[in-house]
């Protein structure tokens, strides 16, 4: 391994670089990391604030997709849709807020458009969104309006949000990215309880309208903040050569090694583990919307009655969301691969647990099952958030990770739209058991994930 000093710390990544010491030093694979700058150096304060902020402006549009479900029967009431109209408007946000992660990632790393502006032009779309679902009765306008638009919003948003942590953190991002994403599950809980207590077709447009207003405000507020950090940039007080610093961090850096090189998408795509990502998430995410999109409807189709069906959503919302910070945080000590699979396992086997309960007619079961589904239905996304970085890098994180996370906009049709087809076709019980099976199988081809450019023989010894 070789330690090499750069004469000058010229740089495009920060505008007041110059006047800050840095070196770069190389690792026996040939990958650069930019050392000397602490976090205070570039952003004037500690590098915790670009956790809480992207956690706070998460927790906003969470609303979007996990308290939707809760607000279905008033808005089918109100606009004269059918059910399969309401799914799939969902749907349709899916689909694009998963798809403008890639190239609103390729946009940052070009330079076009900076992790600022992406949270402001999101704070509007989301605005935008639900001005829409409030307003417009026609199914298609209320399509365009809320699943394109608000989609595009939330998706630069939340990929805004979970890039900046993956940035900022690359020595020990599980729990940082958990965290953070967590906020996209359980801030969506009060929404949850006013659209199934407090909404109805008197009040409808002043709900939505103020919770677009809400929305907009948080994310804007936030954005204020937002700064990446320079290319190859790495914490200070650790070396990336030797992982020597805190015990943690040691302990993080052995059991996930940071990237052999930094990989750009067409290299990330033929190493071969960035497309089976993509088709891991893809069943994966499918099985998740397709719980969060059903389980109300199935709790009253089973007779549970509406506290039942609304303290069930709940619950997987907020297990949902901790369940990521406790997986990220797990899969620091544990290894990100094998805390992945023990969650894919754990969301199938839920699946298998509530066609159960409903046939028992147990609603402690039902809320159990619940609670084991909203754990392993969220708690995949910050795993292959933070998996991505792990074997690609930081440098191109936001387009490699926008093209896994991009199976998700597949995963919504047949969650959520295609799901309602199944579930018409076939009843509740099969539509959960082919559920439950996609996920084992998703789990199977997780198992095959190996970081690539690196071997065990490879990893130095963590030094505490």
């Amino acid at each position: 391994m070789t330690a090499d000093p750069i004469a000058t710390n010229s740089s495009t990544d920060s505008p007041d670089a110059a006047h800050r010491p840095y070196r770069e030093v190389t690792d026996a694979h040939g990958r650069v990391f930019r050392v000397g700058e602490t976090d205070r150096d570039i952003l004037g304060h500690s590098r915790k604030l670009m956790v809480y902020l992207p956690w706070i402006a998460m927790m906003a549009i969470s609303v979007f997709e996990y308290a939707y479900g809760s607000a279905e029967d008033t808005l089918s009431h109100a606009h004269g849709w059918t059910q399969s109209n309401t799914f799939w408007i969902l749907s349709v946000w899916v689909f694009f807020q998963a798809g403008i992660a890639f190239p609103a990632g390729w946009l940052r790393e070009k330079g076009l458009l900076t992790a600022r502006q992406a949270m402001y032009i999101g704070s509007g779309l989301c605005l935008i969104g639900f001005l829409a679902l409030s307003h417009l009765s026609n199914v298609w306008l209320a399509i365009l309006g809320f699943g394109v638009v608000g989609g595009i919003g939330a998706g630069l948003v939340y990929a805004t949000c979970i890039n900046m942590v993956g940035k900022w953190f690359p020595e020990r991002r599980g729990a940082k990215t958990g965290f953070v994403n967590g906020g996209f599950a359980y801030g969506s809980l009060p929404f949850i309880f006013i659209f199934n207590y407090g909404f109805d077709t008197a009040n409808y447009h002043r709900v939505l309208d103020l919770i677009g207003c809400y929305i907009m405000i948080v994310v804007f507020g936030s954005a204020f903040f937002f700064k990446d950090p320079p290319k190859n940039w790495w914490p200070a007080d650790i070396d990336p050569l030797t992982y020597a610093g805190t015990g943690k961090n040691a302990t993080s850096l052995a059991k996930n090694p940071p990237a052999a090189k930094q990989y750009t998408p067409k290299e990330a795509i033929r190493t071969g583990m960035l497309p089976l990502m993509w088709v891991s998430i893809v069943m994966t995410a499918g099985v998740s919307i397709f719980g969060i999109s059903f389980q109300v409807d199935y709790a009253k189709e089973v007779g549970f009655g509406p506290l039942v069906a609304a303290s069930s959503m709940g619950v997987m919302a907020v297990i949902n969301g901790i369940g990521r910070g406790v997986v990220g945080w797990l899969s620091d000590k544990w290894g990100r691969k094998p805390t992945l699979v023990f969650v894919i396992v754990v969301l199938g086997l839920a699946q298998f647990g509530v066609i159960w309960a409903g046939d028992v007619r147990s609603e402690s079961l039902f809320l159990f099952f619940a609670f084991l589904s909203g754990f392993g239905g969220g708690a995949f996304y910050p795993l292959f958030a933070a998996l991505t970085p792990d074997y690609f890098g930081e440098n191109y994180n936001a387009t490699n990770y926008g093209l896994v996370y991009s199976g998700k906009l597949i995963s919504g049709l047949f969650g959520g739209g295609l799901g309602s087809m199944v579930v018409a076709a076939w009843g509740y019980d099969g539509a959960y058991a082919l559920a439950g099976a996609v996920s084992m199988l998703a789990a199977v081809l997780a198992l095959l994930l190996r970081q690539p450019g690196r071997t065990a023989a490879a990893v130095p010894e963590a030094v505490a």
